[in-house]
Formats: structure tokens, C-alpha cells, sequence
């Protein structure tokens, strides 16, 4: 492989690298060639009862630690991190395929900045003294205990952080187990909090496919289950979670609306449709990928997104000026080149882009449908790719029964210069996470989550620690006790 930086084993188990080659090889693919740049092994039954056996032994002695001591190391790593990003982002790159330019600037450093953010948190987490006359009543904010972490492929090092920080912040241990498509990034996440100082078995990572996912989920030892993935799988995971009554958070899929209205900043707004469906070639759950735009502009928004368009840098994601890269599997590429086919043969217009780049790696090109209808195919499923779909509208009532009308309730996001309108809209969305004039900010201070099918709880922000840790309420009789006998 072409750094120095890569994991030495499959896992991270107990504070040490864990190689188990009785495991499934699982080979990994770099998105810009093809080629296999490593193999990682899925973990076998015994290296999960490993993980489990090592986060349950470990965790007590770390939840009876002060959370400023616990603070202290998350922010440690959180340096770490920031004064590793190139290797890091480079890590991360060969992972997804995602340019170097975007994975510098996004990935780590957002990782970074939840185990900082969750850091300065951890000593703060405090109960409650409620009094009751003479009586009165205290309460503990306690660990659940053995937390799973489940990741999707798209950010792989940020979701490895996005929930290892809260949960190890409130004083659980935690196990993670990356997508099978993008295996590495955890790995030294898990690596370098160890070396900031965390006990060995409070952060583990074992890799694996839905089967390894399955045994984490189920095992009685684990009390909370955490996932970002599709709906689908969501439901799956949801559900053998709930067998157990074990906690759930789950950041799943979205088909999130952008409303672009007549007096909207069309630079502006053409940036947030880009931001929204473009970055990371496409592959991001909460990209706004129905753009309903005001009849009036349409044409006008058209032009300059189909012009800004043609200033994306194919090419090496590995070349800092390259802009867009390639898709993160030849599976996934084949997916959307599948939606594609459907929008033209759905009547949609292919205004730009729709065929596959042609050079080695698994690239499309951007692709932008107009005078799409609601019920296309390409308007109702989630694509996880660079396909836009813009939509018509001209009644603010309307594009908003329009905007809601879907399953899904991740994201949405609104262009418009009138401030009253702009606040009206985004508290009509059937969404959790909303945008005024941006789409896309993710800022650890500010919740992220989804209504609907797009998923239970919420991850960052104070929030967050009310999905890892439970509240215990103690009342103390300060008189005699009556009983009726």
C-alpha cells in the first residue's frame, strides 16, 4: 500500500491489533483504480466474544473514573488527530475515494472536533438534587454500559468518532464495526485513542458483514446499539435491538427536499445544490437530492448550476486540485448508473452529465434531471449518488405538501431572502435536521438526526448524551417511615 500509515491487523481488541485469518478475507478496493490495496479478515465468533468480553471487563473502571479525567484523553486524541490529518485524510481517501481536497478539510477534523466537543463535556455531566420538603431526591447520570457502534461507508473516520465521543464521554465501552467496504479509518482511530491514554478495551473495532453486525446486536452483554446505514438495514438492526430491549440510536437514509424560491440568491442556492449533491460524488444521507425550484428562476438556476458544473476537477482524488471522485464501489456505481437509465426512461431531462467517466476507478459524471414529476422513480428513492433531480413549483403551500410527501424526514434545506418565509418553511419541514440559505453544516455543537423512516435519536450536541447514558433517581426519607401495618 502506498503509505506508512495503514493498520498492521484486521482489529483493534483490548489496547492491541488482533489478527484472525480463519475470517472471511475481505478485500479492499480503491475506488479510483480498482485495484486491492489490502485485505482486512471478518471477525470469527471468537473474535467477537474478544471484543465484547474485553469492553464489558474494562468498562466499570472507566465509568468510575471523573469525567474530567475521561475529558481529558477524548481531547488528547482529539489533537492527535488534527496533528495527523494528512495521514489521516490520505487513510481516508484510499477508503472511500473521496478527494484528498475534500477529506483534508472535512473527515478527520470532524472527527477531531466531536472527541474535543464531547471532551470538554464529560465533566459536566451531572445529576439533579430535587427537594421535597424535608425529603429529597438526587439524581445520577450513569453509563448504559457496552455500546456497538455500526458505520456506514461514506465517513468512515467522522462516524467512527461521532459515536465513540458521546459514548465514551458518559463512561461506556464501546465496539465498532466499520462497513466492509471501507475497513481501515476506524482502525486508527481506535489506535490513536489508545495511545492518548484510553484504557485498553474501552474502544474496540472488529470488521465484518452484516452476519458480524448480527452477533454484536444480539449479544446480551451489549446495552445500546448505534447505526448509521439505510433504512433497510436500519429496520433489521432496530429490531433484533429491540428483542433485547437494548437503547437505539439510528441516523439512516433520507430523499431530503431544497426549495429554491423566486427571490432566492441563485449563486447561493446553486452552491447549496451542489453541496447537497454533489460532495463526496453524491454519497452523503442527508443530501438535499429533490430541488424543487420556482418556475420563474428555473432556467436561470439551470444555466449556472450546468456551467458551475463544468468547473469540477476530475480525476486522482489524491491531486489536491481534483474536486470530484469516483464512486465508492463498482456496486454502487452500477446502482446509480441504474437510476439514471430510469430518469430518461422516465421522460425526465438529462441536463447534464449521466454517462460513466471514461478512465480507470468507478467515476459518473454529475448528473442534473429537470422537469422531473413527483412520482419518477428518481424523485421517490434514495440514489446515494451525483444524480440531481429538480423539480417545478410556483405555490408555497403546494411545494411544501410536495416536500413532505415521502417516507423520509432527514434534511431539508430553503433559499429564499424573505426571513419570514424562510423560518415558516423550515418549521413546516417533516425533518430533523433543516437549512436556511446552507445546506449541509454539520457542526458537532448542533443535533443531527432524522423523523419518519430516516431514523430514531439524535447524534452530537448536547443531545447526545441522553442517547448514552441513563438517569438513576434516588430518594432519601429524611423522616420516620408510615406504613399501613
Amino acid at each position: 500500500m502506498p503509505y506508512a500509515t495503514q493498520p498492521t491487523a484486521s482489529h483493534f481488541i483490548n489496547g492491541a491489533y488482533v489478527e484472525d485469518k480463519n475470517g472471511t478475507p475481505i478485500p479492499v478496493i480503491y475506488p479510483a483504480t480498482g485495484e486491492v490495496i489490502a485485505t482486512v479478515h471478518a471477525a470469527t465468533p471468537a473474535i467477537v466474544d474478544q471484543a465484547i468480553a474485553a469492553a464489558k471487563s474494562a468498562q466499570a473502571a472507566w465509568a468510575a473514573m471523573s469525567g474530567t479525567e475521561r475529558g481529558r484523553i477524548l481531547r488528547r486524541a482529539a489533537d492527535m488527530i488534527r496533528e495527523r490529518n494528512h495521514d489521516l485524510s490520505v487513510l481516508e481517501t484510499y477508503d472511500t475515494g473521496k478527494p484528498y481536497q475534500e477529506t483534508i478539510a472535512v473527515d478527520a477534523t470532524s472527527g477531531a472536533d466531536a472527541l474535543e466537543y464531547f471532551g470538554g463535556l464529560a465533566g459536566s455531566l451531572t445529576g439533579e438534587h430535587i427537594q421535597l420538603g424535608e425529603n429529597w431526591v438526587y439524581t445520577r447520570r450513569e453509563a448504559l454500559g457496552v455500546c456497538v457502534g455500526i458505520g456506514a461507508w461514506n465517513y468512515p473516520t467522522q462516524i467512527a468518532c461521532w459515536k465513540g465521543a458521546p459514548a465514551l464521554a458518559c463512561g461506556n465501552a464501546m465496539i465498532f464495526k466499520p462497513s466492509e467496504t471501507t475497513p481501515l479509518c476506524a482502525l486508527k482511530v481506535a489506535e490513536i485513542l489508545h495511545e492518548a491514554g484510553l484504557p485498553a478495551g474501552i474502544y474496540n473495532v472488529i470488521q465484518g458483514m452484516g452476519e458480524v453486525g448480527n452477533a454484536l446486536v444480539t449479544d446480551p452483554r451489549v446495552n445500546k446499539v448505534s447505526l448509521t446505514g439505510s433504512v433497510p438495514t436500519g429496520r433489521k438492526v432496530y429490531a433484533a435491538a429491540a428483542a433485547g430491549i437494548k437503547h437505539v440510536t439510528m441516523e439512516l437514509g433520507g430523499k431530503s427536499p431544497m426549495i429554491v424560491f423566486e427571490d432566492a440568491d441563485i449563486e447561493n442556492a446553486v452552491s447549496g445544490a451542489i453541496l447537497g449533491n454533489f460532495y463526496s460524488s453524491g454519497q452523503v444521507c442527508s443530501n438535499g437530492t429533490r430541488v424543487f425550484v420556482h418556475k420563474d428562476i428555473k432556467e436561470a438556476f439551470l444555466a449556472r448550476l450546468t456551467e458551475r458544473l463544468g468547473n469540477a476537477v476530475i480525476g486522482d482524488p489524491m491531486d489536491p486540485e481534483t474536486s470530484f471522485g469516483p464512486m465508492v464501489s463498482e456496486r454502487q456505481m452500477t446502482l446509480v448508473q441504474g437510476y439514471i437509465e430510469k430518469g430518461q426512461a422516465e421522460g425526465a431531462r438529462l441536463v447534464t452529465g449521466g454517462k460513466r467517466v471514461d478512465r480507470e476507478g468507478f467515476y459518473l459524471e454529475p448528473t442534473v434531471f429537470a422537469d422531473v414529476t413527483d412520482d419518477m422513480v428518481i424523485a421517490r428513492e434514495e440514489i446515494f449518488g451525483p444524480v440531481m433531480a429538480v423539480l417545478d413549483f410556483t405555490d408555497e403551500a403546494d411545494v411544501m405538501a410536495r416536500a413532505n410527501d415521502t417516507e423520509f424526514g432527514l434534511a431539508a434545506g430553503v433559499f429564499t431572502r424573505d426571513l419570514a418565509r424562510a423560518h415558516r418553511v423550515a418549521a413546516g419541514f417533516e425533518a430533523g435536521t433543516c437549512f436556511i440559505n446552507s445546506y449541509n453544516d454539520a457542526p458537532v455543537e448542533a443535533p443531527f438526526g432524522g423523523s419518519k423512516n430516516s431514523g430514531v435519536g439524535r447524534e452530537n450536541s448536547k443531545a447526545a448524551i441522553e442517547h448514552y447514558s441513563q438517569l438513576k433517581s434516588v430518594f432519601v426519607r429524611m423522616d420516620d417511615v408510615e406504613a399501613p401495618f
